[in-house]
């Protein structure tokens, strides 16, 4: 009969990352949280108001109180 602790074809143990890799990890994970938060607000902004109400608005700028006589 076999031995229970026998060396056999069970999962092999995996090595923990490092600090450096958790710290790339994390960095990349808050990146895309950002990226996905500026996405997401673009889409949302773009369906409240579309673009052609905002081409269709009155520039207005510094200068824009003055009468252009």
């Amino acid at each position: 009969m076999r031995s229970s602790f026998a060396t056999g074809r069970g999962p092999m143990l995996l090595k923990t990352p490092s600090h450096r890799q958790q710290t790339l990890r994390r960095r990349l994970a808050i990146l895309c949280a950002v990226l996905g938060l500026a996405l997401a607000s673009g889409v949302v902004g773009s369906l409240i108001r579309p673009a052609a109400q905002i081409s269709s608005a009155p520039a207005t700028g510094p200068f824009s109180y003055f009468p252009s006589e």
